[in-house]
């Protein structure tokens, strides 16, 4: 975590790092306030350095950081709000908006900082797999409010689709990386293993990248994260419609709420999507709660340990052998 550790002044660095202690792995957010304690975000709980309040020269350090000394290179991210580090770590960022014809142009007086700890779990996808390929992989909508990991799952579902395992071969993947969350690319270059038959459209809107993907990349499976806007919908029905399979996720709680959206609508009537994965937010990040089909029949029976990604079994037990495709 050298690339997080970084940014900090030292004082700052040593509290936060003799905080953590030994449990990165179930660290989620660093969020820095001026004139406040420090607060850490872990996958179960929050706990706060009270001893650490960062005041101006912290947070112009960690804009320093951030920038390697020039605001100006950092232009386009600032002005979306965040800026991907060395790592894949996404660090957002709010202070005083400067607007010009009702757009965003810049942020200014930057006095908050959201560090996400971008983190690979490989094999997270495992389970799903074997839900979201029946002869061909299956139009898919991952379904969760935030942080229960949406993007965690896409990603490792990306790696094995365009990797392939014993039972299908690998695909050629396009990625949507509006946000740079999918592949947290640096340059241009992903900082995460999304497989090896994988192209990425890295902070691209996503209504447009999907058909720019579409013409001149010619992916199988199209994969694209948070859904949501009328013009999004649109791209999508229109990607379907070409023959590409598309993953998506969306934010929401579950079925019921996202058939309440307008902009949803087409997406239920003309039933774009085969499957529906709505993740656990009682559970841990990335954890599956139910599994619906096209008609909206629950498939998933039964939870169980985490398998290989060989031994499939449909119903979520390391220990039973059926339905394996």
């Amino acid at each position: 975590m050298n690339e997080i550790m970084r940014l900090f002044p030292s004082e700052m660095r040593q509290a936060i790092r003799l905080k953590i202690g030994d449990r990165w792995q179930f660290l989620q957010e660093i969020r820095i306030r001026l004139y406040h304690p420090v607060e850490l975000i872990f996958d179960d709980k929050v706990e706060w350095l009270q001893t650490i309040i960062p005041k101006n020269d912290e947070g112009m350090y960690l804009i320093n950081q951030l920038s390697e000394f020039s605001l100006y290179r950092m232009q386009d991210e600032l002005r979306e709000g965040y800026i991907t580090v060395e790592g894949g770590h996404r660090v957002g960022i709010a202070g005083k908006v400067i607007t010009s014809d009702s757009k965003v142009k810049a942020i200014q007086n930057i006095t908050f900082f959201n560090i996400r700890i971008a983190k690979e779990k490989i094999g997270s996808a495992s389970l799903i797999l074997p839900h979201v390929f029946h002869q061909k992989y299956l139009n898919t909508l991952i379904i969760g409010p935030p942080q229960t990991g949406k993007t965690t799952l896409i990603r490792d579902l990306t790696r094995l689709i365009a990797s392939g395992t014993r039972n299908i071969a690998a695909k050629k993947v396009g990625v949507v990386d509006e946000r740079s969350e999918i592949g947290a690319s640096l340059k241009g270059v992903p900082q995460h293993n999304l497989g090896i038959r994988t192209d990425v459209l890295d902070a691209c809107p996503k209504a447009e990248g999907m058909m720019m993907l579409i013409r001149s990349m010619s992916p199988e499976v199209m994969v694209v994260d948070e859904i949501g806007s009328r013009e999004d919908i649109s791209a999508l029905m229109e990607a379907v419609n070409t023959g590409v399979t598309v993953i998506c996720t969306i934010h929401g709680r579950d079925m019921m709420e996202l058939k309440k959206r307008p902009s949803l609508k087409p997406v239920f009537e003309q039933q774009i999507f085969d499957r529906f994965i709505v993740l656990d937010k009682q559970g841990k990040p990335g954890q599956v709660g139910k599994i619906f089909d096209q008609n909206e029949n629950q498939l998933l029976q039964k939870m169980g340990c985490v398998t290989d990604e060989v031994d499939w079994s449909t119903t979520f037990n390391k220990h039973s052998h059926h339905d394996r495709l």
